[in-house]
């Protein structure tokens, strides 16, 4: 029997009023792949919480209507959550801890370590690495993410333009760690935005091992089915 290759994406709820550290913490998060909903206040994140439900939150310590940590004392049936901050100070870390967040990620956060976080407390989809059997396309999860189906649409027809040059850029970079393992960050935070779930989980198996001709051939494989359509 396959594994589950459908598992919904979990889902994460990120505040943060920071418009830089937003995008960038939402661009890296997605990328895991989970669903990203951004709120900017500790209102915001009220109006989400009774909006849907979340796997885990990730709460700026400091946030323009309140402590991050007010969020879990007002708030009934709390999801686990993580704290993030630029406040490197022991007595911070202890206060948050105390008050019921499971970690506090200093600022700024590498990319590696945000999706360790995440990994610990997320509960990730499950499936093989590489396995054929996952769609091209998953509409569902592109809906989920991106809310509405037009949106898509226009992001698809973006996707499929770049994805040629982005193909070759991956390609002539073998032998540049460096420059490979970027340009593969990006188009696996694409991939998720855009439900390409082949695509991600080749990209995936790529940066675990840029040096695997299997792992080469089988991104090869999947960025040509969406580029021939």
């Amino acid at each position: 029997m396959n594994p589950a290759t459908s598992s919904p994406l979990p889902r994460l709820l990120l505040v943060e009023d920071d418009p830089v550290s937003a995008a960038f913490l939402c661009d890296a998060a997605s990328g895991l792949p989970a669903v990203v909903q951004l709120a900017g206040s500790l209102a915001e994140a009220r109006r989400a919480i009774a909006a849907m439900a979340f796997d885990l939150w990730l709460v700026d310590a400091n946030l323009p209507d309140g402590p991050g940590e007010i969020l879990l004392e007002a708030t009934t049936g709390a999801a686990a959550a993580l704290a993030h901050t630029a406040d490197d100070n022991a007595a911070t870390r202890e206060r948050l801890l105390a008050a019921g967040f499971l970690e506090v990620l200093c600022k700024p956060i590498s990319v590696t370590r945000l999706h360790a976080a995440l990994r610990r407390h997320l509960p990730m989809p499950v499936h093989r690495v590489g396995d054929a059997d996952l769609p091209d396309w998953n509409d569902a999860g592109a809906q989920a993410a991106l809310g509405d189906a037009a949106h898509v649409d226009v992001l698809r027809q973006l996707f499929r333009r770049e994805l040629p040059a982005q193909r070759a850029r991956i390609a002539a970079a073998v032998g540049d760690a460096a420059t490979m393992q970027a340009d593969l960050h990006r188009l696996a935070a694409s991939c998720g935005f855009v439900g390409a779930d082949r695509l991600r989980d080749a990209v995936r198996r790529l940066m675990d091992d840029p040096t695997d001709p299997a792992a080469m051939q089988a991104f090869t494989a999947a960025a040509d089915a969406l580029i021939e359509g």
